[in-house]
């Protein structure tokens, strides 16, 4: 992708460009439009003070006085009588050329029936102009010019006055005009694009700067970045220092599981290492011990492998779906475990309860309740499983007759590896760390208590559903 500070000078530059060449175009049709008014303006009225300056007895000696004033150097004025031409003396005339532009600008005179009576200096190149024929503007062609002519008709002379300004005139004109403005363009328009280019280096340099700052950074420099940005820039440090925290947050809790992992993994290993010693030393209880030992660890390995596999994969969007069939067959699965052990197992409450959860997820968070609960049942004990509604909302129920936690546990069990001392159960001290994370990925509520007696109640609440299709139901123990 190319770079911003490119884009934007090339897109201004373009932009500018195009809008100077419409404001070019806008300025020669406007110029082009007002000029013609301004002209024409001037051919009408001056036409009237030259019909205002006629004498209605006027002679023809007098009409070829006035020819000999307006004729012009090499193009001299032209007198007919009954539409012939007749010569016109000019030399007391003295005709003079004043200004160039004199040539572009005619006029001249006919009879009411058409025919000429006196034409202007260069109405005479290739024959008489052609008359009028009704008065106002109008576009003539003559000798390969264009001619932009007023006439009108003076009763008073009985005469037709026509005066026309050659049509180049008013291009020159507007090409000048139209010049005039583009040509300081032309000249400040390089001056623009370096204005632009400093502005714009310097507006993106704020990027550069927060661009620097990251990539300068070492791989162990996960502090926020503090910096000054403009405004618009707030949001990026805002999200980059949010990533930075997450990651952060990941990192440091990657480095305490992994030491955590190898601290719980080296107790196992080296009592499981001790045991081995003395089975081949003949004490034979010793493999009893060993493969108590390996159970153990392949629990914490499994433990491992789940808390790793949550931590690596981003929740799944969660959907509505039962929640009894899922517990009645995670209950009747333990089922046997708890007969082994002497316990009672109990599912009682809802027959259906719709929670927006991950089913797989789901059942890894329930086994790992109800495992927990019965690891710590003592036996003959009782496990009770209640699916329920709490104000409107699904809630799981987890309890069982142990010796439950001691008041400052409550809070902390939730940890990894975090175990109460002097329970006499063998365990990994991840299963409510695994339960805890799930609660969080399901954005459901877990809470833990000491019941009354004796025993831990565990209930997990979700978000309240629009509707619940529910039944009541009680197991038999």
């Amino acid at each position: 992708m190319t770079s911003i500070r490119r884009y934007l000078l090339r897109t201004l530059a373009i932009a500018l460009t195009v809008t100077g060449g419409m404001a070019v175009t806008a300025a020669y049709l406007i110029t082009n439009h007002e000029l013609e008014e301004i002209l024409d303006t001037q051919l009408s009225l001056h036409s009237r003070i030259v019909a205002g300056q006629l004498d209605p007895s006027a002679t023809v000696d007098d009409y070829a006085r006035l020819a000999s004033r307006m004729g012009l150097p090499q193009h001299p004025a032209q007198l007919y009588r009954d539409g012939i031409a007749v010569p016109v003396n000019s030399s007391d005339s003295g005709s003079k050329l004043y200004h160039e532009e004199e040539l572009k600008l005619v006029l001249g005179f006919w009879n009411a029936d058409g025919s000429p009576k006196l034409l202007g200096s260069k109405w005479n190149d290739a024959g008489p102009f052609p008359k009028p024929l009704e008065e106002g503007f109008r576009w003539e062609s003559y000798n390969g010019h264009r001619w932009r002519v007023f006439s009108m008709f003076d009763f008073a002379s009985d005469t037709w006055i026509s005066m026309g300004l050659r049509g180049s005139f008013h291009d020159e004109v507007v090409e000048r005009i139209t010049w005039n403005n583009l040509l300081p363009m032309l000249f400040l328009l390089p001056l623009l694009l370096w204005l632009m280019n400093r502005i714009i280096r310097k507006g993106v340099a704020p990027i550069q700067a927060l661009s620097s700052q990251v990539q300068g950074r070492s791989a162990r420099d996960l502090s926020k970045i503090d910096n000054p940005v403009p405004q618009e820039l707030n949001g990026l440090r805002q999200s980059l220092n949010d990533f930075i925290a997450r990651l952060k947050e990941t990192l440091e809790r990657e480095r305490r599981f992994t030491a955590d992992a190898a601290h719980e993994l080296r107790t196992p290993l080296a009592a499981l290492r001790i045991h081995l010693d003395n089975a081949q030393a003949g004490e034979q209880q010793s493999l009893q011990k060993a493969y108590v030992g390996v159970e153990r660890l392949q629990r914490v390995v499994e433990q491992l492998l789940i808390l790793a596999r949550l931590d690596q994969v981003a929740a799944t969007p969660p959907t509505t779906i039962d929640l009894y069939p899922i517990i009645a067959e995670l209950v009747a699965e333990m089922w046997p475990i708890a007969e082994e052990r002497g316990q009672h197992l109990k599912l009682k409450g809802l027959t259906r309860l719709n929670v927006s959860a991950d089913e797989v997820e789901l059942g890894i968070l329930f086994r790992n309740l109800l495992d927990n609960a019965l690891r710590y049942t003592p036996q003959g004990g009782h496990v009770e499983v209640e699916l329920a509604l709490w104000e409107g909302a699904p809630q799981l129920i987890v309890r069982d007759t142990g010796p439950g936690l001691p008041e400052y546990m409550l809070d902390k069990v939730t940890e990894r590896f975090r175990r109460a001392s002097g329970q006499g159960i063998t365990g990994s001290g991840l299963g409510l760390s695994i339960v805890s994370e799930l609660v969080q990925r399901q954005r459901a509520i877990l809470t833990l208590a000491n019941r009354e007696f004796s025993g831990l109640e565990v209930s997990v609440r979700w978000t309240p559903l629009k509707s619940h299709q529910t039944a009541l139901i009680e197991r038999p123990e």
